[in-house]
């Protein structure tokens, strides 16, 4: 990862640190899995009144697995793949529009000095979480 890569995504943690910015990711395979796991074991236990009763257990279950646990969104931009990262990189440099630096410090600097920039800066962080990443997101405004 070449040194403008590796400040944005200094950028994108440290804002997002900042806003104390938290995402959950939904596994719906996993709750679809629960429910129709549940319905079908109902269904071999209790014919067709086992079947209603299986799908609705498994159906709580599998919305109680996918409610995801929040974890802070610096610590999960960090485990990103390096294409998942270079797409993230592509969409924050966007934001930053003609903005110059000459290393991350710099860049935080203007960053959280502009308002405006660092609007743009969260809103094409958020969007890529709720987009590519199909998270849940909360932070603090």
């Amino acid at each position: 990862m070449d040194d403008m890569m590796n400040d944005i995504l200094r950028l994108c943690c440290e804002l997002s640190a900042d806003k104390q910015i938290k995402a959950a990711f939904k596994n719906s395979v996993k709750g679809a899995a629960a429910a129709g796991g549940g319905a079908f074991v109902g269904g071999l236990l209790g014919g067709p009144v086992g079947i209603a009763l299986g799908g609705a257990v498994g159906g709580a279950l599998g919305a109680w697995m996918t409610s995801g646990q929040f974890r802070p969104l610096p610590e999960i931009l960090m485990e990103l793949s390096p294409i998942q990262q270079e797409k993230l990189c592509s969409d924050v440099k966007t934001a930053l529009g003609t903005l110059k630096w000459t290393d991350v410090a710099h860049l935080l600097t203007q960053v959280r000095q502009n308002g405006l920039v660092q609007q743009k800066v969260l809103g094409a962080i958020m969007s890529y979480a709720k987009n590519e990443l199909k998270a849940e997101v909360q932070y603090v405004d």
